[in-house]
């Protein structure tokens, strides 16, 4: 008898281990269910940048849409030139662009016919000139060779940084993208060549001095602090308002709700914050917060 009583109890005990598993079981599948509800009603926007040196300002963007339940999920696909990050957005492999000032934009409106549209400022990134040889630019010698990029928009911009150092003088310093030939006079003597911006770093010191972007400066584990000439306050110096960085989607787009959402978001406190610790102040936004 006492056998058989203690069979009933495994079976009951068993059963009820069982029923327990399946319970488990179900509730599982139910928050696995909700995790793909939710995720099919999440928007995913595709967001092209240069380098990999913004990435915390868009973690700081994802949490403010988060925050205020917007059901976005911002993916960063990244490149190693904005060349091909323009030719991802106008081929659609992007939804939106936040890596180029106005004046590369223009450039590549031009050059290519792309139909893109600003939705919004970001920040002003300083273009500053490094030097491994050199703590000042009083130090430079006739003959040295600085490196400057190559591409029409930033060249222009180096440009107008040697022209604020004093190193050269431009005809027109405010003037949209200037060119060597534009130079009118050359007192310190240096040699200017044209050169791949992402490269730049890596020739020093075989050149006295470079010129180059401020997240190819931060991807090769150096600050902008330790460049030996900034122009002073660019945000605010007409000479370089065409370098303010921006928000970029195709024009077809430039209403779209969701992406107006990610701009509000992009131009929030928080934001503005995560820019400034993220650069260390060095890097102005462009908005106001």
């Amino acid at each position: 008898m006492a056998t058989t009583n203690t069979k009933k109890k495994a079976k009951i005990q068993l059963f009820a281990v069982l029923i327990a598993a399946v319970v488990v079981i179900l509730v599982i599948a139910g928050f696995t269910f909700a995790q793909k509800a939710s995720a099919k009603n999440e928007t995913v926007v595709t967001v092209g940048v240069v380098g990999n040196s913004d990435d915390l300002i868009w973690d700081a963007v994802q949490k403010k849409l988060d925050s205020e339940n917007a059901n976005i999920k911002i993916s960063l696909k990244t490149f190693q030139d904005g060349i091909y990050t323009n030719q991802a957005l106008a081929n659609k492999e992007l939804d939106l662009t936040a890596f180029q000032h106005y004046a590369f934009l223009e450039q590549e409106e031009k050059e290519k016919g792309y139909d893109f549209t600003v939705i919004g400022d970001s920040y002003i990134s300083p273009l500053n000139l490094y030097s491994k040889k050199y703590k000042s630019v009083d130090e430079f010698k006739p003959g040295d060779k600085i490196a400057i990029p190559s591409n029409a928009s930033n060249t222009g911009r180096a440009l107008k940084v040697l022209d604020s150092a004093g190193l050269i003088k431009l005809k027109d310093p405010n003037a949209a993208s200037p060119t060597v030939d534009d130079i009118a006079e050359n007192p310190s003597g240096v040699q200017i060549e044209l050169n791949d911006a992402a490269a730049i770093i890596n020739l020093l010191p075989d050149y006295a001095g470079g010129i180059t972007n401020t997240n190819f400066i931060i991807d090769a584990g150096m600050k902008t602090s330790d460049a030996i000439y900034q122009v002073p306050d660019a945000l605010n110096n007409k000479a370089f308002k065409e370098y303010i960085n921006v928000i970029v989607a195709r024009t077809a787009d430039k209403d779209n709700a969701t992406y107006k959402k990610i701009v509000d978001a992009y131009h929030s406190k928080e934001v503005a914050k995560a820019i400034n610790d993220n650069y260390k102040g060095e890097v102005e936004p462009a908005f106001k917060y």
